[in-house]
């Protein structure tokens, strides 16, 4: 990252903290769940904090909240309307602690053990914990709304979109759990898309909306670049795929996709080309599901879409898919701005 989003993602970590802080106030406390009995004390606000701030210490590409500023950015200099974009960065926990949450609870739907280069935090703190503190990130990210120098109506319209795009992550969720459930149930290439756009692309949907809108663009508007980021979104995961099978995501194991039983994009464009391999797919997925990060089968299903060119196909796609919708996004005002420029090159430096 330059020194122009380096200036901008240190505000957003500002923000994280103030909403999340390592250490509890009364201020916060009451923010976030108003009057405490008298001996409720900070032991039991660590059960949810704790485990929610270990995992956002470790990092991230923090590329949500960033593009939520630089949308406004490019929007209020798009209209020349010198909005104060403050709302912008008091809005990105929204984004963040949603993607946070989704990431606690997604690790222990898949029995992952690693994330970030450490372990996962059901690992760390114990099921019970992460399942209840993940869930009550969703819902602390909110407290940033109460905090906007906003009308009640304004309020109201960025809980709906805020509810709306995380009921959407959920059902995109369900989608993944219901194929990696199955080794022997493939989805479309159709139903892979739809499912990814929710549940990667609906956290990029809603930080461009909300971006749009706190940069004094319209309903229409924050709609219509809602749709080309989610697009975005969707490019992303597919690299994410290819990565797993390839170089394997940073603190994450090579082809723990395999293992998961995860029918990602390379797998369904493999069984495109190749449809009497699913009998041979699916044992595979079964021998590593059961045998573990360590088997045979991962090598050998990471081989099997390698060799017939689905792997390099699948990063040929989601590249293309970032870089053209990236052009529709910046192109949604017809302006030359500073914020349209750094959104290209953030999404420049981002693909693999």
């Amino acid at each position: 990252m330059n020194n122009e989003f380096n200036l901008r993602l240190n505000k957003i970590e500002e923000i994280l903290k103030a909403y999340l802080p390592q250490t509890t106030n009364s201020d916060w406390q009451n923010l976030t769940f108003g009057d405490l009995d008298s001996c409720i004390n900070d032991s039991h606000i660590s059960m949810l904090s704790n485990p929610c701030n270990h995992i956002i210490s470790l990092g991230g590409k923090r590329w949500r909240p960033l593009l939520l500023v630089l949308t406004a950015e490019m929007t209020s200099q798009s209209k020349k309307n010198n909005i104060n974009i403050d709302n912008a960065y008091n809005l990105t926990p929204l984004v963040e602690f949603a993607h946070t949450a989704s990431l606690i609870h997604d690790d222990i739907e898949d029995c992952a053990d690693t994330r970030r280069g450490e372990p996962c935090i059901h690992i760390t703190y114990g099921t019970d914990v992460a399942i209840n503190a993940a869930t009550w990130l969703y819902f602390q990210g909110t407290t940033c709304i109460e905090k906007l120098n906003i009308t009640a109506e304004e309020k109201i319209q960025l809980y709906k979109l805020f509810l709306t795009e995380l009921r959407l992550l959920h059902l995109g969720q369900a989608m993944d759990i219901k194929w990696h459930r199955n080794p022997s149930l493939i989805p479309s290439t159709e139903e892979y898309m739809a499912m990814v756009r929710n549940k990667t692309g609906t956290l990029a949907r809603l930080a461009v909306k909300l971006g749009i809108l706190a940069g004094g663009g319209t309903n229409q508007e924050s709609l219509e670049a809602g749709l080309i980021a989610q697009d975005i979104g969707v490019g992303f995961q597919i690299i994410d795929d290819v990565i797993n099978l390839t170089s394997g995501n940073p603190g994450k194991k090579r082809g723990d996709d395999i293992v998961e039983g995860k029918k990602s994009l390379p797998v369904l464009l493999h069984l495109k080309k190749n449809p009497n391999d699913i009998s041979i797919l699916s044992d595979l997925f079964n021998q590593a599901k059961n045998e573990g990060i360590e088997s045979s089968a991962v090598e050998k299903a990471i081989d099997l879409l390698t060799n017939s060119g689905s792997i390099e196909d699948a990063r040929l796609l989601g590249n293309q898919l970032i870089a053209s919708k990236t052009k529709e996004l910046i192109n949604i005002f017809n302006t030359k701005t500073e914020a349209q420029i750094l959104i290209e090159n953030l999404f420049n430096k981002l693909q693999k």
